[in-house]
C-alpha cells in the first residue's frame, strides 16, 4: 500500500506545478481561467475536449499555447468538406529502390503525434470524422490491416463553431461520447478584453514557456488516478447521471424532454474530472461541489432534447443545472 503522506506529498508538488501551468497559458490566452482549467482536466484525465465557442474567441490560440507549456509535439489539421480520412491517418506509397525493386512504404499523417488540433471538425464529412474514432478511443490506428501506435500520451483538442453553416455536418453521436468534456467558450468580460487589448496590440508580447513534458504529464495521469474519492461523491456521480437518463426510475420525470441520457462513460468522466478539478484548486480530494461544477461539460454532449422539448424552448444547460439542483441539493451549492 502506497504511504499516504508521499501520496499527499505528491499531489501538493503536482498542485504548485499546475499552477506555474496555468500561469503560463494565462498569459497568452488572457481572461479565460474556466477554460484553462477545464482543458487541463481534460488532459490530467487523459481524455480528449471539444472546444466550441464562436470564431474569434482564441480557441486555436488555447490548443497552440498549451503544446508549448506541457511540452507535447502537437499537429493541427484544418477539417473541410474536401479533406478524406488519408489526409489524417496517412497512407502507404509505392517506391522504386535503385536496384528497380519495389516496395510499399508508410507516410504518417497528422495524427501521428502528441496532441492534435482538429480545427472546426464539423466541416468534415462523417466518413472523415470516422477516421478519429479509433484514434481517440485505442490511441492507434490500423491501416492497410497493421496497427500502428499513436504518440504517447495522445489527445484531441477539436474546436467547433456552435452557428449552424453551409458545409458543417454535425457529429455523430459515438464521436461526441469520446469526447471526455465539451467547455464552451464564451466572450471575456469588459475588463478581460481591456487586458487582452493592451496584452496583444503592442510591440511586445508576453510568450508562454514550457513547464511540464511528455513523461512528466504521464506520470500526473497516473497520479490522479490514485487520488481518493468519498463514497459521498461516488453516491452524488450515480445520483446525477442515472437521474438523467429517461430510461431509468431515477429520470423517469424527463421521459418527454429527453430523447436519450448520457451513459456509462459520463460518470467515469465525472469520477476522473472531479479529482482533477480539486488538484487544479489545490485539493486533495474532490468534493460534491465539484461534481456539481463538472456537470456541465460532462454531460451536455452526452444527451439528447427530445423534439417536443426543443419547441417548448427547452435547453441541455437549463435541464442540467435543474437536475444538479434536484439531485445534489443543498450540498452542490456549498
Amino acid at each position: 500500500m502506497a504511504d499516504p503522506t508521499q501520496l499527499v506529498a505528491e499531489i501538493e508538488a503536482l498542485g504548485a506545478r499546475l499552477g506555474a501551468a496555468k500561469a503560463s497559458i494565462n498569459q497568452k490566452f488572457i481572461g479565460q481561467d474556466r477554460v484553462v482549467d477545464q482543458v487541463l482536466a481534460a488532459m490530467l484525465c487523459g481524455g480528449h475536449a471539444l472546444l466550441v465557442g464562436l470564431p474569434g474567441l482564441g480557441k486555436t490560440l488555447l490548443v497552440e499555447t498549451l503544446s508549448t507549456v506541457m511540452g507535447l509535439h502537437g499537429n493541427r489539421i484544418q477539417f473541410t468538406p474536401d479533406l478524406m480520412p488519408a489526409d489524417i491517418l496517412g497512407s502507404e506509397v509505392l517506391e522504386t529502390a535503385a536496384d528497380g525493386s519495389r516496395a510499399f512504404r508508410f507516410l504518417q499523417g497528422p495524427v501521428f503525434c502528441q496532441l492534435l488540433m482538429a480545427d472546426e471538425i464539423n466541416r468534415a464529412s462523417p466518413r472523415t470524422q470516422s477516421a478519429l474514432l479509433q484514434a481517440m478511443q485505442e490511441r492507434e490506428v490500423t491501416i492497410a490491416g497493421q496497427q500502428r501506435p499513436l504518440g504517447r500520451p495522445f489527445h484531441v483538442l477539436a474546436t467547433q463553431n456552435p452557428i449552424e453553416q453551409e458545409g458543417t455536418y454535425p457529429l455523430p453521436e459515438a464521436q461526441l461520447d469520446r469526447f471526455l468534456l465539451q467547455v464552451n467558450v464564451a466572450y471575456p468580460t469588459r475588463a478581460h478584453e481591456r487586458d487582452i487589448l493592451l496584452a496583444t496590440t503592442g510591440a511586445n508580447q508576453d510568450a508562454a514557456h514550457q513547464v511540464f513534458s511528455a513523461e512528466d504529464l504521464i506520470a500526473a495521469q497516473a497520479l490522479l488516478r490514485r487520488m481518493p474519492v468519498g463514497e459521498a461523491v461516488v453516491e452524488a456521480i450515480l445520483d446525477l447521471v442515472r437521474a438523467c437518463r429517461p430510461a431509468e426510475p431515477e429520470g423517469a420525470d424527463l421521459a418527454g424532454t429527453l430523447a436519450w441520457g448520457p451513459g456509462p462513460r459520463a460518470a467515469q468522466a465525472l469520477m476522473l474530472t472531479v479529482r482533477a478539478r480539486a488538484l487544479l484548486d489545490g485539493r486533495l480530494v474532490p468534493s460534491i461541489a465539484d461534481v456539481a461544477a463538472m456537470a456541465h461539460p460532462v454531460l451536455e454532449h452526452r444527451m439528447a432534447l427530445s423534439f417536443a422539448a426543443r419547441a417548448r424552448g427547452e435547453t441541455l444547460a437549463g435541464l442540467i443545472e435543474r437536475t444538479v439542483a434536484r439531485t445534489l441539493r443543498l450540498e452542490a451549492a456549498a
